[in-house]
């Protein structure tokens, strides 16, 4: 059975390293779940550092995180995303590029369907402002509020739950692989230990115990990035779906590691 790869957070746009990072392959299939760098200001690096691995890969799927964006508007990075995915399309030596905003990748040969897109994190109405002035999204990002990123977080759910309900009306899958960058959960296991109770904790995690994205039986792993607190867990969900596994496998600030991190983590298809 054919295995993906896990990484996020490998944040090479501070210090700049995209032509110094590598990924050593250890499946056929690689899932960056966001914050691999600066899309519009750093195209030219980004780019040649996904066509670097996308020589080593049958296919590389990318989730956008906040810092794919910064320097930039959403839709301009979403753009420049776009056309580098066309243009890896037209050649047939690289392996597939998917930007999966809010999109499905379907391994061939595999009854595991892959949903993709940000997840964007609901922020409630009594921590929008420790959130706008605590995090650099509102500051970096161009053209972007609380109130834009609460409207892409319902977007985001509302399209998972759409998918899986789908999925599980057809019986097209026996297995749903969810990939996003901000977290599903504000578990203990999920949570590093010294941020619990912040005021800015809405701007990193939603529990989403209660969606059906998330209470789907057919979901079987939830990997996830942005939190860079690593943890790969099962967490028993209601109902008789079974165990959840959840996963983070996040490099955080080349200053700042995460502790955990493991470049070659792959999970089963």
């Amino acid at each position: 059975m054919d295995q993906i790869q896990i990484v996020s957070d490998l944040h090479l746009e501070s210090p700049k390293g995209y032509d110094l990072y590598d990924i050593p392959a250890k499946a056929p299939y690689l899932a960056l779940l966001g914050d691999i760098g600066n899309v519009v200001p750093h195209k030219d690096d980004l780019f040649d550092f996904l066509t670097r691995h996308l020589g080593r890969f049958k296919a590389v799927l990318f989730v956008p995180g906040n810092h794919e964006a910064y320097e930039a508007t959403w839709k301009e990075t979403l753009a420049v995303l776009r056309a580098f995915e066309d243009k890896i399309e037209r050649d047939s030596s690289l392996g597939q590029f998917a930007v999966l905003d809010r999109g499905m990748f379907r391994p061939p040969g595999c009854d595991t369907v892959i949903l993709g897109c940000s997840l964007f994190s609901h922020v409630p109405q009594e921590s929008q402002m420790a959130v706008e002035m605590g995090l650099n999204d509102f500051f970096q990002t161009q053209d972007w509020t609380v109130a834009d990123h609460n409207e892409a977080h319902s977007r985001d759910l509302a399209w998972l739950n759409a998918e899986v309900a789908r999925l599980e009306d057809e019986g097209s899958a026996t297995n749903i692989i969810i990939l996003t960058h901000w977290s599903p959960s504000r578990s203990r296991d999920t949570t590093d230990p010294k941020h619990r109770g912040s005021r800015i904790s809405s701007g990193f995690s939603t529990d989403l115990l209660s969606e059906r994205c998330f209470a789907s039986a057919k979901v079987k792993v939830w990997a996830f990035g942005h939190t860079h607190y690593n943890c790969d867990v099962e967490m028993e969900r209601e109902n008789g779906a079974g165990m959840l596994r959840l996963i983070a496998n996040q490099r955080g600030y080349y200053s700042t590691q995460a502790d955990g991190f493991d470049a070659t983590k792959t999970i089963q298809l």
